[in-house]
């Protein structure tokens, strides 16, 4: 028996992307899963950059944590999505979806796939605001405004917190005021009487030394630093000393914004979790409180090479790429 052909966006060398034809699982169903053809999947610039579009080594490398696929074949024992129906789920950059009930979240009616997608970057900055002991009105700051920043940032000015955000890239800067963000500033003002010791959260977006130890001298005493982006590599050559000393000095709580000590679902006790936040984003969405329509570009999977070079070198107008896998390769 032949098998069906899919095509998937892969990393096959250094600073090079490609779409390729690829197999299809063809074994039968389990009663708990769902497959179909994909409609958007979005790319997550920081993580996709870092970890697979530079890798040297471990090629090839599949892409992408963000779909949203057409229901075509559906378990038997699912009940509550039927064959037609669209969904969410974490899915790499392939024409195809294969995965689990659990793992997939109904679309809220209405909702665009393409907008649909972003849900899955707001949920990177949804643990650290289910999980902060800052509660709203309080300032909060948010340093770096790609992808993951700007969308932190909205989720926080959604729940009634004062949002600041600070990015030194001017184009970054305009993207966010066009999304509603009041208070955009090209650093953090570690110098402003009304703002220093007066934050209760910073979510530092950039994985930049220097945003952190900006970060810990506008924060109030036993305020939180959160290091959301991951530190792919080194920008200054600050010693360790010197966050340290001001941690110290100002009573900061630094820690890990790892979005993964959430479980993924509900458990006893514990009511926040991975996809409770996901499908609390895709609502966002629906009813209009996040704007996402400056934020990407999309294109077509097979220039998923220049999609990777102009965010790489930063010559992409909007913060990332949506691709469209229904209107051809």
């Amino acid at each position: 028996m032949t098998s069906e052909k899919d095509h998937a966006v892969l990393i096959t060398a250094t600073e090079q992307a490609e779409l390729q034809a690829v197999e299809r699982d063809s074994r039968p169903l389990e009663p708990d899963e769902l497959a179909g053809r994909t409609i958007a999947t979005l790319i997550s610039a920081g993580t996709e950059l870092a970890s697979a579009y530079r890798a040297t080594e471990g090629f090839p490398h599949g892409v992408g944590y963000a779909a949203v696929f057409e229901a075509e074949a559906v378990g038997s024992g699912i009940d509550d999505i039927e064959v037609g129906d669209t969904v969410f789920c974490m899915g790499g950059h392939r024409s195809y979806q294969r995965t689990r009930r659990h793992a997939v979240l109904p679309l809220p009616k209405g909702l665009a796939p393409e907008t649909a997608v972003f849900a899955r970057l707001m949920g990177v900055s949804m643990t650290t605001l289910t999980t902060t002991t800052a509660r709203p009105p309080e300032k909060v700051i948010i340093t770096g405004q790609g992808i993951v920043g700007n969308l932190a940032a909205q989720n926080f000015a959604n729940c009634g917190y004062e949002v600041i955000v600070c990015e030194p890239n001017e184009r970054r800067r305009s993207i966010s005021a066009e999304c509603g963000l009041k208070t955009v500033l090209p650093a953090v003002p570690v110098d402003d009487p009304d703002i220093a010791g007066k934050v209760g959260l910073v979510v530092d977006c950039s994985g930049h030394e220097q945003a952190v130890l900006d970060a810990c001298h506008v924060i109030r005493k036993r305020g939180e630093v959160v290091l959301l982006a991951t530190p792919w590599q080194r920008y200054t050559e600050m010693y360790a000393h010197t966050i340290l000393h001001a941690i110290f000095q100002q009573y900061v709580v630094m820690r890990s914004g790892w979005e993964w000590e959430l479980p993924g679902h509900t458990t006893d006790f514990r009511t926040n979790s991975i996809y409770g936040n996901l499908a609390a984003a895709l609502n966002w969405l629906a009813e209009g409180r996040i704007r996402v329509d400056n934020l990407a570009t999309k294109i077509a999977p097979r220039e998923a090479q220049q999609a990777y070079q102009n965010l790489l070198h930063k010559r992409s107008e909007r913060l990332t790429y949506i691709f469209d896998w229904v209107d051809g390769f």
